[in-house]
């Protein structure tokens, strides 16, 4: 299955739908130009579709494997990590006085989309290290800058992030993981982690750990936290790796999906490690890694539905089943109604689902840039993003098998390895159900102002728009949710929360879709009718889901649930 990189489709989307022009103006982001911006894009494109892309299968069939302690990996990772490096892929909006191209979170969100639909599984390497590379520019001291930020930027070191524990997985503060200062300026870090992505590899030099750990006498739960950088190799007086510290791989996990990703347990026994940022203030420094994640999960979502779709659609083009009942058409199973039904699904949900993604990574570049209001406006969307990203990835993944019939369950043909490399990206970086709640809980902290502007936005757009009025009517119905939201205890906010986040972003992606009819092309007012006719109903059903908060979820007993 050749991938197409829709490199039109995000000029489209930068240009009609998400306003890109707007941080374009910003002075920091004076060299964004669109000549810029496209060559980068149709750049990235090409490596995506010649390079990456073609090791997709091969890391399904041939996972990551530890020997002797250290990661081996799949067949032509080594390879397609370094064409991405040296294109700077690893690095678009890293800062350029540490050799990054300072360019906006935007155009790093669609390069990571393309990777992503590529290859997903090689991807999350590049993506971890441009999180811990953001998370060292904010809170690293100016040392760990300079050793550490030119080899991560480069793509020589590559980062992850240790969050969990055994005991420790959503409730980050159970955490054991301990570090007891040297008397030199490091610290001996000791525990073991587990779930951690790209946990080693072949293909660096050096990898870079950011691990969240207990100082002596912290107090218990988040607020006792700290951040600690663990590097694989401890570097020399000349910035080169040296000896190797005390920190191993135990064992890889045997996953659903994600093969080619090694998903390691790391064992910590006395580490050296360098504070980053305040003593128990770990997860401030590690939140602005988790964010910059969130936005990639988000758009690993978007990357598995838009591979799906184009497979979806390929093979519907090519494969004949029956007499379709309309008369001018290919006789193809593509002309039968319901497997038009489905691509038309699978097409408009991962519109709205990229769409709001990089409406996210415009608020964030807008929100670096100084306006406070687009900060309130990334802080409400990322949950959003990231929940409704990542559902519909998963649909979208779902409804490509069923378009391919019986051969959708055949591996041979790869649509299923799709459906199993998005499953977990519901899971992690905080789960659906967890942003839900946060969307529900410290985004509605304001009295819900910051949701209630972006609805006010929507609404009004869609007044003035000649199809837009079902969208302003279940804009309508989304602000009396959400004011009914506001009136319950916290429990009844988290046990209508998901449908109320599934249901905002319904009324988000009907938004989206108006925009993009209002820029005359046929084909996106076709998308945006099937939209916000068949798909923009449900929200209203979730409101009223969500209007119910948790009552009935008790009815049953634990002994009952289990009986």
């Amino acid at each position: 299955m050749p991938y197409r990189a829709p490199v039109a489709e995000f000029a489209f989307l930068l240009q009609h739908v998400v306003g890109f022009d707007r941080v374009a103006a910003q002075s920091a982001h004076a060299e964004a130009t669109p000549e810029t911006v496209s060559a980068l894009l149709s750049e990235a494109g090409r490596i995506c579709e010649e390079v990456l892309a073609p090791l997709n299968r091969a890391g399904d069939l041939h996972p990551a494997r530890l020997e002797n302690g250290v990661v081996r990996t799949s067949p032509g990772y080594a390879a397609g990590y370094r064409a991405m490096a040296d294109a700077g892929m690893t690095a678009i909006s890293a800062d350029p006085a540490y050799g990054g191209m300072g360019l906006p979170q935007t155009v790093a969100a669609c390069i990571n989309d393309m990777a992503g639909a590529a290859c997903l599984a090689l991807e999350m390497n590049p993506l971890m290290t441009q999180g811990q590379i953001e998370a060292l520019e904010h809170h690293g001291s100016d040392a760990i800058k300079a050793l550490y930020l030119p080899k991560l930027i480069s793509g020589e070191w590559c980062g992850t992030m240790n969050l969990t524990e055994p005991q420790a997985g959503s409730d980050v503060g159970a955490l054991a993981t301990k570090a007891a200062p040297k008397g030199d300026g490091s610290y001996a870090v000791t525990g073991q982690k587990v779930y951690i992505s790209w946990g080693d590899t072949d293909f660096t030099e050096n990898v870079v750990h950011l691990v969240l750990a207990r100082l002596p006498d912290a107090p218990g739960g988040t607020k006792g936290i700290s951040l600690f950088l663990v590097p694989k190799f401890i570097p020399d007086d000349t910035g080169a790796p040296g000896v190797a510290n005390s920190l191993k791989v135990v064992s890889l996990e045997h996953k659903l999906g994600l093969h080619g990703s090694p998903t390691c347990v790391m064992q910590y026994d006395g580490a050296t490690g360098w504070l980053i940022g305040e003593e128990n203030r770990g997860m401030a420094a590690m939140f602005t890694m988790m964010n910059n994640a969130r936005l990639g999960v988000a758009l690993h979502g978007v990357s598995i539905a838009d591979a799906a779709t184009q497979a979806a659609t390929d093979y519907a083009s090519q494969r004949k089943q029956g007499r379709p009942l309309v008369s001018a058409g290919t006789g193809m199973i593509v002309d039968h109604a319901d497997v038009r039904r489905m691509l038309m699904e699978m097409k408009a949900e991962t519109f709205a689902a990229r769409a709001l993604a990089l409406d996210l990574a415009v608020s964030i570049d807008l929100g670096h840039a100084g306006d406070a209001m687009q900060g309130m406006r990334a802080s409400v969307l990322t949950p959003i993003a990231k929940a409704y990203g990542t559902e519909m990835g998963i649909k979208v993944a779902n409804l490509g098998i069923q378009v391919h019939g019986g051969m959708g369950f055949i591996e041979d043909t790869g649509v299923a390895q799709f459906a199993r490399d998005v499953r977990v990206s519901a899971i992690y970086e905080g789960t659906n159900g967890i942003q839900a709640m946060d969307l529900v809980g410290r985004k509605m902290a304001d009295g819900g102002a910051a949701i209630h502007a972006l609805i006010e936005t929507v609404a009004a757009e869609a007044k003035g728009d000649p199809r837009g009025a079902p969208v302003a009517a279940m804009a309508g119905q989304l602000r009396a949710a959400t004011d009914a939201m506001l009136a319950m205890d916290l429990n009844d906010r988290f046990g209508g929360a998901v449908p109320y986040l599934m249901g905002f972003a319904r009324v988000l992606g009907a938004f989206y879709h108006l925009r993009a009819a209002r820029a005359g092309d046929t084909r996106r007012v076709a998308l945006a009718r099937f939209y916000i006719e068949r798909l923009l109903p449900e929200a209203a059903g979730l409101f009223a889901q969500a209007g119910h908060g948790a009552a009935g979820l008790y009815d049953l007993s634990a002994e009952d649930l289990i009986a």
